[in-house]
């Protein structure tokens, strides 16, 4: 693995990183070395364990990342989590299962840094006929067109992979801890008047088995809660 050793957080400039990542985590043991590794130098690599069983925490500490353990179970309680604990002025966020690159994460993170955008997504290509489930695609393709009613951005994906400035995420005031979180950030932001851009990243077959989108129950989870998300009046937080 490339060192990138992570400065101590004692809030001074020099001690900041240049970018932190935050990394939801749950039983990844066989895709951290890699993710890990792909690492931009200088960014930090914030792993954020959400109760696994297979040592992933341990294996993240051993390979230099930041790791926190969020005792609260679900997809947005983990994101949450990372964002607080972050502390860089932009905060990207990457699945942790190896299906997508953190080395392209500079090409998401460069039109916050340079003005363009408030939010990047990532909008995931598949590289593999497997790598995204034909449910998965359904529901995130259906995701999107209610999105657009919502809220008249058109985007074609929730974009896993994002980037935007830490304390106008933390302003955003999210309150959903489950898989709803994305969406949740991607409805307030817009609320919010954010310059919202996609960027197409390559999306490989992930290691190991989904705890979502591999799944017709885990989408369908997923679903749920991203619909309660919609249903919410816009400027309502819950």
């Amino acid at each position: 693995m490339t060192e990138n050793p992570s400065p101590p957080d004692d809030g001074s400039p020099q001690n900041a990183p240049l970018i932190d990542v935050v990394l939801p985590c749950l039983d990844e043991a066989a895709a951290l070395p890699w993710v890990l590794d792909r690492i931009p130098p200088g960014w930090r690599a914030i792993v954020v364990d959400n109760g696994s069983t297979d040592g992933s925490a341990e294996i993240a500490e051993k390979l230099g990342a930041h790791v926190v353990r969020e005792p609260e179970r679900g997809f947005g309680s983990a994101c949450h989590a990372g964002l607080r604990a972050a502390t860089a002025e932009v905060v990207c966020f990457c699945d942790c299962d190896a299906s997508l690159d953190p080395s392209l994460l500079p090409s998401v993170a460069q039109p916050v840094l340079d003005g363009r955008a408030d939010l990047v997504l990532g909008r995931r290509r598949p590289t593999a006929r497997h790598a995204w489930p034909v449910h998965a695609r359904l529901a995130n393709r259906e995701l999107a067109r209610l999105i657009r009613r919502r809220t008249g951005l058109r985007l074609r994906d929730l974009g896993p992979m994002r980037a935007a400035r830490r304390e106008r995420l933390l302003a955003l005031d999210l309150t959903d801890r489950r898989s709803g979180y994305p969406l949740e950030m991607v409805v307030r932001a817009a609320d919010e008047g954010w310059r919202v851009l996609e960027l197409d990243v390559p999306y490989a077959p992930r290691t190991g088995r989904s705890k979502v989108t591999g799944t017709w129950r885990g989408t369908w989870h997923a679903v749920r809660d991203m619909r309660a998300v919609l249903r919410r009046p816009a400027g309502v937080a819950r």
